[in-house]
């Protein structure tokens, strides 16, 4: 008798449940989105125009005219742990060794825009458009 009641009561709390379920996800979702990171809306456009007013000096094409082994292709960022926005942004802002800090010169917004650049011609080998 209890078994039955106690199936019962399940059967009653599962819709209950799945709401609760659903909400919990669709919170999680959203404050994960809501509290993101800015560089993943960054506009790899315009940190292209950037790039070629500040950076293609140096690192045409994704190539490195000061020191070749330091170039910014995809296996050479990931060699040195720069394969990413936030590497990026750091080294761009900061400088380092030959590479100037661009960090008083260009906005955050910018800096952002120019890594999104720089992955995303990593991703694609550099190739011309």
């Amino acid at each position: 008798m209890y078994d039955n009641l106690s199936n019962h009561s399940l059967r009653l709390r599962e819709p209950q449940m799945k709401k609760i379920i659903s909400l919990l996800l669709l919170s999680i979702t959203v404050l994960t989105f809501a509290f993101s990171s800015p560089a993943f809306a960054a506009d790899a456009a315009a940190g292209k125009k950037i790039f070629k007013a500040n950076c293609a000096s140096c690192h045409a094409r994704g190539k490195n005219l000061v020191k070749a082994s330091k170039n910014l292709k995809k296996e050479t960022l990931e060699k040195y742990d720069m394969y990413s926005a936030e590497a990026i942004i750091n080294q761009v802002t900061k400088g380092k060794g030959a590479m100037p800090a661009f960090g008083k010169k260009l906005k955050p917004e910018q800096i952002e825009n120019v890594a999104a650049y720089v992955l995303e011609q990593a991703d694609n080998g550099w190739k011309k458009k």
